[in-house]
């Protein structure tokens, strides 16, 4: 079952990887899309606006979330422990001892 967990978790941050990545790179094209619109301006600029805020930031925005959940399922399955502090054994230089 640890080496199922082990291989799916792989798997999963794979995915993860690649969707994260199409997410921000996503999101960085809207940010060309609102300059666009900008350089544009008048009528035809405020439609660009409103279809990038009503149309692809949402989809960008659930599959953002999407990601994340795969991620924190990944590291849930291979057991990784994000965030937490752990003890460590500090060394003393010689000149210290």
């Amino acid at each position: 079952m640890k080496e199922f967990c082990k291989k799916l978790s792989d798997i999963l941050k794979t995915i993860f990887g690649y969707g994260i990545m199409i997410s921000l790179f996503a999101g960085g094209l809207t940010f060309f899309g609102f300059l666009a619109a900008l350089i544009i301006g008048g009528n035809i600029g405020a439609v660009i606006c409103a279809v990038i805020y009503k149309k692809i930031l949402p989809a960008i925005i659930y599959l953002a979330v999407i990601m994340v959940l795969l991620g924190l399922l990944s590291m849930y399955l291979a057991g990784e422990k994000a965030l937490t502090p752990e003890k460590k054994q500090v060394r003393k230089h010689k000149g210290e001892m």
